[in-house]
């Protein structure tokens, strides 16, 4: 019983990759209302004035394709010994529309994979020795595109359908740990730069960041303990 309260007045951490964009700092502002230490690595200072000062919000400067500093970032949000790593959202991420495939250079198309893919691995690659020994939630971001494709994006496209085929390896690999991988797939996301490159769209259908987050956050806590290896559809009303 002791072991069970120590346990519960335990602040779990939680290392959103992503936090500084126009889904992160929704998902970031809800792990903070839930009481989570929240770990968040940027990379462009004109993005951290959309963070509040928070005592449980830890920035660090990282390079996410860098491996060297993904592990060093992983160090920072496994450094407490009263907060456990418990969960990494993976929401790094990016579109490009280049036209249909005789159009799109190979550099384009492998572009798409390194934006879409590299970030999530590595983050997975150096969390994973640390969530061994606790178990934990890993939640990554790919797209009802990738089960619904359009034309002009096989880069973005292929790559979101990576996520998932990366979620559904970790869920098996990793589920005797303890440790559950779960995808989301949002229809289009009501950002200011997605309002900003559709200025024609009807917003209202677009899925909000927070409802996003909401969700994220509930893949991530306790009442999701039973759940791994799912792909959840997001759509708003789109």
């Amino acid at each position: 019983m002791d072991s069970e309260r120590e346990q519960a007045d335990l602040t779990r951490t939680v290392l959103v990759t992503g936090g500084t964009g126009g889904l992160g700092t929704a998902v970031t502002a809800r792990f903070l209302h839930a009481g989570w230490r929240v770990v968040v690595p940027w990379i462009a200072p004109g993005e951290l004035p959309r963070l509040p000062r928070h005592s449980m919000l830890e920035l660090t400067e990282t390079d996410l394709f860098d491996d060297q500093a993904v592990a060093a970032c992983v160090k920072l949000a496994t450094s407490r010994e009263d907060a456990p790593l418990a969960a990494v959202v993976n929401l790094v991420g990016g579109f490009h529309k280049a036209g249909r495939v005789h159009e799109t250079s190979v550099d384009d198309f492998t572009a798409q994979l390194r934006l879409n893919l590299r970030p999530t691995y590595l983050a997975c690659h150096h969390s994973l020795p640390h969530m061994l020994k606790t178990g934990g939630a890993i939640v990554c971001v790919s797209s009802r595109a990738a089960l619904r494709p359009f034309s002009g994006a096989a880069g973005y496209i292929t790559a979101k359908a990576g996520v998932l085929a990366l979620v559904d390896t970790l869920a098996v690999e990793y589920k005797s740990e303890g440790i559950r991988v779960n995808a989301v797939l949002p229809s289009t996301i009501d950002t200011p730069i997605n309002r900003a490159s559709m200025p024609q769209a009807d917003f209202t259908r677009w899925v909000r960041p927070e409802k996003i987050a909401d969700v994220i956050h509930f893949l991530c806590s306790d009442e999701a303990s039973a759940i791994t290896g799912t792909h959840l559809d997001v759509p708003g009303r789109v």
